[in-house]
């Protein structure tokens, strides 16, 4: 886990040497397999397989939003957007596209009238359950290649680099 001097804000990790041939072909092999992961053909194959061919096919970034979206009853905007690590006017525009397309609905907010909160409409909870069965049955299947001990250290590993990334990104971002 990273560290911070208190002295000077900047983080006190140790940085690894890619002049070392060993250690780039560790950070070629991490980056193409990343790129592959969000772009290549199998990624592509299973966007498809996941949320659709169609006209009325699920985009990713809806699935993320409907995600969150049914983690509670009702969000605030600024709630979402801090969730989904966008900001704000990226929120509303996601947001706006659910509803355009019957998936969400914008209510106000029980306790307070002025406050307007967004939450899945029955049509975005049956889509989001069609989409979340397909997961399951495509991880099922993937995990299968690997055995109790793999999985273990592949989540453990896999969380551990999605928590160093954002660690970079808040350092990336107080630097500029």
């Amino acid at each position: 886990m990273a560290t911070r001097n208190p002295d000077t804000q900047r983080d006190t990790r140790p940085v690894v040497d890619l002049r070392d041939p060993i250690e780039a072909d560790h950070a070629y092999r991490i980056s193409y397999a990343w790129r592959e992961l969000r772009r290549g053909a199998s990624a592509s194959a299973l966007r498809d397989y996941f949320f659709g061919l169609s006209d009325d096919a699920l985009e990713p970034g809806q699935m993320d939003t409907l995600d969150i979206l049914l983690t509670r009853d009702g969000w605030r905007m600024s709630e979402l957007a801090d969730a989904l690590h966008i900001d704000p006017s990226t929120a509303t525009r996601a947001v706006q596209r659910l509803v355009n397309d019957g998936l969400a609905v914008r209510r106000p907010s029980d306790d307070d009238g002025r406050v307007v909160l967004v939450e899945p409409s029955a049509e975005g909870r049956r889509r989001h359950r069609a989409v979340a069965k397909r997961r399951v049955i495509a991880m099922s299947k993937l995990l299968g290649a690997f055995d109790a001990d793999e999985r273990r250290l592949l989540a453990d590993l896999l969380g551990r680099f999605v928590h160093e990334l954002d660690v970079l990104v808040d350092e990336l971002t107080v630097d500029r």
